[in-house]
């Protein structure tokens, strides 16, 4: 029980609450993890087991699976949490050039949030931005807005922009 609960520990403290530097190149992201260890935290990437019968698994896969299916929860919960959904009714979306956003993907495992910024905005024919590209470490990509998640800007940088 104590290494589950470690586990989900883990998963709660790696949530990022907003960009730590506002350069274009870091993709980094302020979490708990920080105030507690200094850095953002890490674990190893294992292979789902929410998809194997329970009965068929040992003591060790058992406590991975109850992790798994913590993780799968969670972190749709805390996404919904995060997204704004009147996206369609203001002019102002909010998705603009070098913001730091999340990507929306069903696969993530437990303590990863696939991070990523805007490189360009793509405005259709009325105005309203419903696609841009993003660039993450390893790529760049056209995404539609819907399947991205802005993650919070500090005071500062509101009042710059509306400046």
């Amino acid at each position: 029980m104590s290494t589950l609960l470690t586990q989900v520990e883990a998963c709660l403290n790696s949530r990022p609450f907003q960009a730590l530097s506002d350069g274009p190149e870091d993709l980094s992201a302020l979490t708990p993890g920080h105030f507690l260890v200094g850095s953002a935290l890490t674990a190893v990437p294992e292979p789902s087991l929410l998809d194997h019968p329970p009965n068929r698994l040992t003591r060790w896969q058992l406590l991975q699976r109850m992790r798994d299916h913590f993780w799968e929860r969670w972190s749709k919960e805390y996404l919904h949490f995060l997204t704004h959904w009147p996206k369609w009714l203001k002019k102002k979306t909010g998705f603009d050039v070098g913001r730091l956003c999340l990507i929306r993907q069903e696969n993530t495992p437990p303590t990863r949030w696939p991070l990523a910024r805007i490189v360009r905005v793509h405005p259709g024919e009325d105005g309203q931005i419903r696609v841009v590209t993003v660039r993450t470490a390893a790529s760049e990509f056209t995404r539609p807005i819907v399947k991205l998640i802005l993650l919070p800007v500090s005071d500062a940088d509101v009042e710059e922009s509306q400046a």
